[in-house]
Order: structure tokens, then sequence, then C-alpha cells
């Protein structure tokens, strides 16, 4: 756990859905056509899923999570904060808590997709830029 006066950050295996949603349209990732039920298999599919709460309301104000088979590699993604709660430091403490939990468990290729304009987050945190160009697959 990290604790800071203003919010900690847990690992969890579950969460209350409504706050999760809240993320993801806070992230702008959240269609309103999206079925909040496949969340708990979100959450628990992930190799690792990070909260930030609120110290003092215990609501989820941030979070990220990583994916990975758990033995080569890890992607992070889904690293958001609410609006009201930005430029506290603690997106970097969510990176921060999931890149220990990866490397604690053995994992030394850490990757991410940055959206555009967050180079300058990111990279005081390790990361670079990879060479190439990210791809996605797009059914036509």
């Amino acid at each position: 756990m990290v604790e800071n006066s203003s919010f900690i950050i847990e690992m969890v295996h579950d969460w209350p859905k409504e706050q999760i949603v809240e993320l993801y349209k806070s992230g702008g990732w959240w269609e309103e056509h999206y079925d909040p039920g496949g969340l708990d298999a979100l959450i628990r599919g992930s190799f690792a899923f990070a909260i930030a709460m609120d110290a003092s309301s215990g609501l989820a104000i941030g979070m990220g999570r990583a994916i990975s088979d758990g033995v080569s590699d890890a992607w992070l993604q889904d690293i958001v904060v609410l609006d009201d709660y930005r430029n506290r430091g603690i997106g970097r403490a969510i990176i921060k808590k999931l890149l220990e939990f990866c490397q604690m468990k053995g994992l030394g290729w850490i990757g991410l997709v940055a959206e555009p304009g967050s180079k300058e987050f990111y990279e005081p945190l390790g990361f670079k830029t990879l060479p190439g160009e990210p791809m996605v697959y797009k059914k036509a």
C-alpha cells in the first residue's frame, strides 16, 4: 500500500463498478452501451489492478492496471486520475506501484502506449519511446 496524506494506493481484485465506470468516463474510454457487468472480469483478469483512493472518503480517484502472462513482459494501461485530483502525484504513484509489482514478479520488460502529448509525464518514470509504430487491428 502507498500512502500519502491525501491518497492511498492499493492493489485490488475487485472494486465497486460505479466507481470504475466514473474513472473510465474521466479518461474518455467509456461508451454508454458498455456493460458494467464486465468490469469484475476485467479487474480479476488483469495481472495487477491498482486503485488510488481518497484517504478521507475511501472513494476511487484513480486507477491503473497491468496486463501480462506473468512470465515475459507487461503492458500498463488504463492509467487515469479524476480531473479534480490531478497534478498531485497520484498518477505517478499508481505507475510506480504497478512497476514495483511487475518487477517484484520478475518482469523486466514493461511497456505502455502513451496518449499524444504525455511523453513528458512518462519519461521521468523511466519510459522511453520505442522505434517503430504502434499498430492496432481494425476489422475491415
